[in-house]
């Protein structure tokens, strides 16, 4: 599967974006997807997830009641919505994908993804 993430840019803190990463190939209703972030000179880290039906979302816990995950798998789409932002938000969001039983807990380790997006640019002006 390719994944081409989108809607990133700059916006002023306590503002709003709106990310999408769209995929191609595979079977998309049989992923789940997530997102991380990378801030400069920092680790990438864990966003954001949600699972194959949209049924379940995992959130770290510094976006929780910020951040809503949501997806359309008839557009092969999962979406990103972005409230509140802060400087501390400024990144490069990735998505990424990775298949599972519908069961299965939502993973939130890179090292259990194995499809990347290229990465959209947030950045968050104080």
């Amino acid at each position: 599967v390719q994944l081409q993430a989108s809607g990133g840019g700059l916006v002023q803190a306590g503002g709003s974006l709106r990310l999408s990463c769209a995929a191609s190939g595979g079977t998309f209703s049989r992923l789940f997807m997530g997102w991380f972030r990378q801030a400069p000179g920092k680790e990438r880290e864990f966003v954001a997830a949600i699972n194959r039906g949209g049924s379940r979302r995992e959130y770290t816990d510094s976006v929780k009641g910020r951040f809503a995950n949501s997806r359309d798998n008839d557009k092969k789409t999962v979406y990103l919505q972005m409230n509140s932002l802060t400087s501390e938000d400024t990144a490069v969001y990735y998505c990424a994908a990775t298949s599972g039983i519908i069961s299965a807990p939502i993973p939130r380790e890179e090292r259990r993804y194995d499809a990347w997006g290229q990465g959209t640019l947030v950045t968050v002006s104080s």
